[in-house]
C-alpha cells in the first residue's frame, strides 16, 4: 500500500509529524525515473520537486537566513574522491573545499569506537563519540542516547526563536532507527530503503520547501565497493552520486540567487574509511579511520584542504567527524554556550584549532590531567570548565592543566570537561578512581607558636609571636613565587635570593621570636618545619655549602647554635654546636628544583636531634644525633634570630666567598614548642595542605 502524499493529505498533516511515524515510510522503487512517495513535504511551487532541473527563478519558499545541508556518502573514501576530482570525473564537486579528517575516537581511550556505519553516523549526528552517543554496533537495536547526546536536529530546535525546520533523507535503513529515542526533532524524515534516486528527489523537495537543516545520506558507493576500489562499478557509483549531489547544489544556488540573504553551509562527508580491499573493518587502522570533510565555505579550522591524508597518526591533527555537528550549529546560531557544551569536536569556523583533548588520572589519584594542542590564533586565555563550571583560566597558549579533585569519599567519579580557546571549544568526559588524600593531623594545632604561610609580603606570623624580614632593609631579596600546593590550596611562597646584598654583603631573611623556644627553659622540646625548594641544579650546594637555615655563625659547625645546610649532590645536613663540640645528622637527599618538607625535632629533655626530609621522589628520610647538655645549652646560637638562606649573622656568603649565592624558596614556616611525631610530620607532607586549615 502506497502512503498518502502531502498533496493529497489534509493540510494539517502535511508539515510537522512526529519522527516515529515518518521513519517507517519507505520508497517503492529503485530507479532514477521511479515515482517516490513524498513524506511530510509541502507541495512545491517554482518549478516543482524532483531531482532534475532546479526551479525557475522566483521567490523562495520558506524563510530566509542561515541554512545547512549535510550529505553523507557511505563507501566514498577520501582517496577515491581526490582521484575522481583529479580525473575530472566529479565536476559537480570541484568547487568544494575537501580535507582529510578522522573518525573512530582516540585509539586505546574510552572514546574509541568501531569504524563502521552505526557509530560513524551517530558521531555525525551528535558531534560525540561512543561514551556519549552509545551506538556501538550496526544492529537494529542500537539507539543514540538522546539525553547524553542530543542530535544536531534536537539542538537546532532549541533555538525556538529561529523556528528551524529539519529533515532527514536516508538510503541506509539502519540510520533512522538510531534517532528513535528522540521525538519531535525531525520535521520530515524519509527512509529511501537503499534507493539513492529517492534521496536526491526527497532532499531536493526539502530544499525547495525552505527547510533549514537537511541531512541526506547516499549508499551507492558502499553497494558497489565490493567489486573493488578500482572497479568500473565503484567509479560509476562515485560519478553518479556526485551528479546527484550536484543537483542539490544547483537548487541551493537558485535559492541564493533568488535571495542573497539565504546563507547556505554545505558539508559533504562519509561515515568511516575502508581498507585496501574496500572493507569496513571496524578497526583503528589509519585507512579505516580516514574520512573527509568537504564544504562550500572556507573554514578556518579545517586544515589540509586539497591535501592527501597522512598514512600515520598525524591524521589526528586534522579535523574530526565530531566537528561537523558543532560547525552546523554555529552556522545556524544554535551552538550551545561553553557551560552546556558537550561536543567532542569544535566548530570549524573558529580561528583557533583545538585538537587532541585528552584526560588521564593523576598519579596521586586525586587529580585529572588534561592536555590538548592549539594552532591558529592562540592569543586568548584558555578556559577549563568541569561539569559546566569554570575551574581555571589559563594563560594564552596553554596546552595542559591538572585539575585537583576534592570528593567526600573513595570511589569512581566521572566529570565532563570543556576546554575553550578563543572561539574553539571541545569537551571530553574523564573518569577518576578517586582515593581520598591524607589530611593534616588535627594535633598539629597543639603547641604551634610561630606560623608563616608566606603567601604575601611582608611576611606575617599568624601567631603574632615573631617577625620575619630582610637582614638589611637595603638588601631585600624576597619575592613571592608559586608554591607547591595544588588547587584549591595553591597560593604563593617566599623566594629568598641571597644575590641581593647590600654594600656590606648582608643578605637573606631573619626570623626573630618574641620568646625563643631554643632558650626558653619551660620548653623541653621543639620542632622547626618548612617546605623548601632549591633551584633546578642545587647550585648553592657546592664548596662549603649553603646556609639554608641557621641561628649561628655557620663558618664552622662547631660554633654555638643550630644550622641546616645544603651541600653537594643536593644533600641536607643538620648540625648543632657548642663553640667547640658538635653533633651532626647528615646524608639526607633533596630533588633539585622540587618542593620538599624539612623538619628538625630537638628534644632537650631526652638529648636527641631528629631530622626529617620528605621528598616526593624519595622515601621519607629520617635520622638522629645524640645531644649533650652542653649542646642543649647553646641551642640559641647567637641569640640574634634565625637566618633563611643565610646564617645567624646575615654575612655567611660574604665570608664564605666560595659558596655561591642564589635563591631558595620557602613556604609554611612553622615552629612548635613540642616534639612532633613522625605521623604528624608525615600528614603535613602527604596531605599537601596548609596549616591554616587547622582548627
Amino acid at each position: 500500500m502506497r502512503p498518502t502524499t502531502p498533496s493529497h493529505a489534509p493540510f494539517s498533516t502535511r508539515w510537522l509529524l512526529p519522527l516515529a511515524t515518518s521513519i517507517v515510510l519507505a520508497a517503492c522503487g529503485g530507479g532514477g525515473g521511479a515515482a517516490f512517495p513524498l513524506v511530510n513535504v509541502p507541495p512545491v511551487g517554482n518549478g516543482g520537486g524532483g531531482g532534475g532541473n532546479p526551479p525557475a527563478p522566483g521567490t523562495n519558499q520558506g524563510k530566509s537566513g542561515p541554512k545547512a545541508l549535510v550529505v553523507e556518502i557511505d563507501g566514498l573514501t577520501h582517496a577515491a574522491l581526490r582521484d575522481a576530482i583529479a580525473q575530472n570525473k566529479v565536476p559537480a564537486l570541484q568547487s568544494l573545499r575537501i580535507a582529510p579528517a578522522w573518525t573512530g575516537g582516540a585509539n586505546g581511550t574510552p572514546s574509541e569506537q568501531r569504524t563502521t556505519d552505526g557509530p560513524g553516523w551517530a558521531a555525525l549526528l551528535t558531534g560525540t563519540w561512543v561514551p556519549r552517543h552509545g551506538v556501538r554496533w550496526d544492529t537494529t537495536d542500537q539507539r543514540i542516547d538522546a539525553k547524553l547526546a542530543p542530535s544536531v536536529f534536537a539542538l537546532a530546535k532549541q533555538n525556538k526563536a529561529a523556528g528551524y525546520k529539519t529533515a532527514s533523507v536516508t538510503a541506509n535503513a539502519l540510520y533512522p532507527l538510531l534517532l528513535a529515542n528522540e521525538s519531535g526533532t525531525v520535521d520530515g524524515a524519509v527512509d529511501c530503503a537503499g534507493a539513492d534516486a529517492c534521496v536526491t528527489e526527497r532532499t531536493a523537495q526539502f530544499i525547495d520547501a525552505g527547510y533549514d537543516l537537511t541531512l541526506a545520506q547516499y549508499s551507492a558507493p558502499a553497494a558497489a565497493v565490493g567489486n573493488g576500489l578500482k572497479s568500473d562499478a565503484y567509479q560509476r557509483a562515485i560519478a553518479d552520486t556526485s551528479a546527484a549531489v550536484g543537483k542539490l547544489l544547483a537548487r541551493i544556488a537558485q535559492r541564493t540567487a533568488n535571495d542573497a540573504k539565504e546563507d547556505w553551509l554545505v558539508i559533504l562527508t562519509t561515515g568511516h574509511g575502508l581498507d585496501a580491499f574496500g572493507t569496513a573493518t571496524g578497526l583503528q587502522a589509519i585507512d579505516s579511520k580516514t574520512v573527509f570533510i568537504a564544504s562550500n565555505k572556507t573554514l578556518a579550522a579545517l586544515p589540509g584542504t586539497g591535501a592527501a591524508a597522512p598514512a600515520d597518526a598525524a591524521l589526528l591533527q586534522f579535523a574530526a567527524a565530531t566537528d561537523i555537528a558543532p560547525t552546523v550549529l554555529r552556522h545556524l546560531g544554535a551552538l550551545p554556550a561553553a557551560q552546556a557544551y558537550t561536543f567532542n569536536g569544535q566548530a570549524l569556523q573558529a580561528a583557533t584549532s583545538l585538537r587532541n583533548l585528552s584526560a588521564k588520572a593523576g598519579a596521586d589519584k586525586t587529580s585529572i590531567e588534561l592536555a590538548w594542542t592549539l594552532s591558529g590564533d592562540a592569543s586568548a586565555p584558555v578556559l577549563v570548565l568541569r561539569d559546566g563550571k569554570l575551574v581555571a583560566t589559563l594563560p594564552a597558549g596553554s596546552t595542559a592543566y591538572s585539575d585537583s579533585i576534592v570528593a567526600d569519599a573513595d570511589g569512581v567519579y566521572t566529570y565532563q570537561y570543556t576546554v575553550v580557546a578563543g572561539e574553539a571549544s571541545v569537551a571530553l568526559a574523564a573518569q577518576l578512581a578517586y582515593v581520598k588524600p591524607a589530611t593534616l593531623a588535627p594535633t598539629l594545632a597543639n603547641g604551634l607558636v610561630n606560623y608563616y604561610p608566606l603567601d604575601t609580603l611582608p611576611a606575617a606570623d599568624l601567631k603574632n609571636a615573631s617577625t620575619l624580614a630582610p637582614w638589611a632593609a637595603d638588601a631585600n631579596g624576597g619575592t613571592v613565587v608559586d608554591d607547591g600546593f595544588k588547587i584549591p590550596y595553591k597560593v604563593k611562597a617566599l623566594r629568598v635570593d641571597s644575590t641581593m646584598k647590600n654594600a656590606g654583603g648582608s643578605a637573606g631573611y631573619r626570623l626573630l621570636q618574641t620568646t625563643d623556644v631554643a632558650t626558653n627553659p619551660a620548653v623541653t622540646a621543639y620542632t622547626l618545619g618548612f617546605w623548601v625548594r632549591t633551584d633546578d641544579t642545587c647550585s648553592q650546594g657546592v664548596s662549603n655549602g649553603a646556609s639554608m637555615l641557621a641561628n649561628k655563625n655557620y663558618t664552622t659547625g662547631a660554633n654555638a647554635g643550630l644550622a641546616i645546610g645544603l651541600f653537594g649532590s643536593c644533600e641536607i645536613r643538620f648540625n648543632v654546636g657548642t663553640g667547640g663540640a658538635r653533633a651532626d645528622s647528615n646524608g639526607y637527599g633533596l630533588t633539585a628544583g622540587q618542593w620538599a618538607y624539612v623538619a628538625v625535632v630537638i628534644d632537650k629533655a631526652n638529648l636527641k636531634l631528629t631530622g626529617y626530609v620528605f621528598d616526593s621522589a624519595r622515601a621519607m628520610q629520617t635520622g638522629s644525633a645524640t645531644l649533650t647538655s652542653a649542646l642543649v645549652a647553646q641551642l640559641g646560637g647567637l641569640k640574634n634570630g634565625i637566618g633563611l638562606n643565610e646564617d645567624g649573622t646575615g654575612q655567611y656568603y660574604q665570608r664564605e666567598t666560595s659558596s655561591p649565592r642564589g635563591a631558595m624558596d620557602f613556604n609554611e614556616f612553622a615552629i612548635w614548642n613540642r616534639a612532633l611525631t613522625t605521623d604528624e610530620l608525615t600528614s603535613i607532607f602527604k596531605s599537601g595542605q596548609p596549616l591554616m586549615l587547622l582548627p
